[in-house]
């Protein structure tokens, strides 16, 4: 057996379980949220399935045919929806896939209400970038997924956040993402998750805006 089918077999179904509690636990009830890089739709529905009162749609730049929530195309770096349309906007393994992530988060920090949910990467520790890119190529690249491997270190999320007036209220590095036997060598705080919210004074102005824009 390959690793590529080790992979499939023993890791990728239990990391979309683990994801969809936490996403769950994070995630307040009610809101609606935005999918961005949603692939099949296999998480969102995994989430919905454990919280109903949540409302999910997504966009990726590829569109499959069969989804398991509304999934629309985007360009990759415009999110086509008006300021303040959604509660909020999550990425899930999405943004080191891009040339640079703060694209997206300015964009997400734009059309969200109330904050940004992230499952990423850290770089820290030995050997971090080279476990992180076989990691990416074992699970990515065989589908065409683009790997520029842009990894950041927990500085870099930091500044980007402040940057961004996002304030951290959930933080996660131990997530229990592998079988036991992996899990020292591809856990071992190498990935976060993170519920991210506006700053007052952001959220204030947002909404400001959008009473502005009803009169």
């Amino acid at each position: 057996m390959g690793i590529e089918s080790i992979h499939e077999s023993y890791v990728k179904s239990q990391r979309l379980t683990v994801l969809a509690d936490h996403f769950a636990e994070l995630i307040p009830d009610q809101s609606t949220v935005l999918d961005v890089g949603a692939g099949d739709g296999g998480l969102a529905a995994a989430i919905i399935a454990r919280k109903p009162t949540l409302t999910f749609k997504g966009i990726d730049t590829l569109v499959r045919e069969d989804t398991g929530i509304p999934v629309e195309h985007f360009d990759g770096r415009t999110i086509p929806s008006e300021n303040d349309t959604t509660d909020y906007v999550l990425f899930s393994d999405v943004l080191h896939h891009t040339e640079d992530p703060m694209i997206l988060l300015r964009e997400a920090a734009r059309v969200a209400r109330q904050g940004v949910m992230i499952k990423d990467h850290l770089v820290r520790g030995l050997l971090a970038r080279p476990t992180l890119r076989f990691m990416d190529e074992v699970g990515n690249r065989r589908f065409g997924v683009k790997l520029p491997h842009n990894y950041w270190r927990p500085k870099q999320w930091d500044a980007a956040f402040e940057e961004l007036r996002l304030e951290r209220k959930e933080y996660r590095t131990q997530l229990g993402l592998y079988p036991m036997w992996a899990n020292w060598c591809f856990g071992r705080g190498l990935h976060f998750i993170t519920r991210l919210e506006l700053k007052e004074s952001t959220a204030s102005q947002h909404a400001d805006r959008s009473v502005a824009l009803s009169d």
